[in-house]
């Protein structure tokens, strides 16, 4: 069993990283909406960046690899998010939901508004998770292949409809995709979500404490607090707090109300 240094010092870094690729994101697709082809150029360059990191530490079981297997799972994740942020990839129905629509017809215009989106994503997240089964240091691929089922969990729920949704992160021209929130309720599928989240959180935080190699206690801890990250942003669903407000800095100042 490691020490509790060792222990803690997961937890540090992803919030850390998890505020500033967050703030850096919403920058990108805010602030510099007037070029989004930039962005897209530099979550490229990120993407590639983030890959070479995780082929160069793939056979290394140092801590330091984790650390950078981990930032590694990062980047390629933030490519996605830019291209999803930026319109370049989200779906085939770009058009707001028709009044009335109910049921199936609802759920495959919703689906159809993602869907070049979440086949990058999964298509991503396979290849990563492939080349983990032969690796020694899968850090980067478990990241990004968690960061993937917290966001789909994400997507369900908001489609379900959820008592707080926080959009201020959506840029203008995916208005459109407001149309397809369910309504402002609290459903049981919220709270089963944040359950098993924590479910999967304690499951690294045990593997952690017990692990017998500073590598694995590494591995294990990041994961956990990743997992806590998406367990809190599920509860900001269920509460009435602007998570949007974390990340004003790189929003830019809020409009100003118009005078009546």
């Amino acid at each position: 069993m490691v020490n509790s240094a060792a222990f803690a010092l997961p937890f540090v870094v992803v919030i850390i990283l998890w505020f500033v690729s967050t703030g850096l994101v919403a920058m990108l697709n805010h602030r510099l909406r007037q070029s989004f082809g930039r962005a897209l150029i530099i979550a490229g360059l990120c993407a590639l960046v983030g890959l070479s990191m995780l082929v160069l530490t793939s056979q290394s079981s140092a801590v330091w690899a984790v650390y950078v297997s981990f930032v590694g799972g990062l980047m390629i994740w933030a490519w996605h998010e830019i291209s999803f942020l930026t319109g370049a990839v989200a779906g085939s129905h770009r058009d707001p939901c028709p009044q009335g629509a109910r049921g199936w017809q609802r759920f495959s215009m919703a689906t159809m508004a993602l869907i070049h989106h979440e086949i990058a994503i999964a298509m991503t997240a396979g290849l990563l998770l492939s080349l983990a089964a032969v690796t020694a240091n899968p850090t980067g691929a478990y990241t990004f292949a968690l960061l993937a089922i917290f966001r789909l969990s994400s997507k369900l729920n908001i489609y379900r409809g959820v008592p707080n949704m926080s959009d201020e992160l959506l840029p203008a021209h995916l208005d459109y995709l407001k149309s397809y929130f369910g309504p402002q309720h609290l459903r049981p599928t919220l709270v089963l979500s944040i359950m098993a989240i924590l479910g999967v959180a304690l499951y690294f935080g045990l593997t952690a404490v017990q692990a017998s190699t500073a590598h694995e206690t590494a591995q294990a801890g990041l994961l956990c607090c990743l997992s806590l990250l998406a367990a809190l942003e599920h509860f900001f669903f269920a509460i009435p707090f602007r998570d949007s407000r974390l990340w004003q800095w790189a929003l830019g100042e809020p409009k100003a109300e118009k005078e009546i």
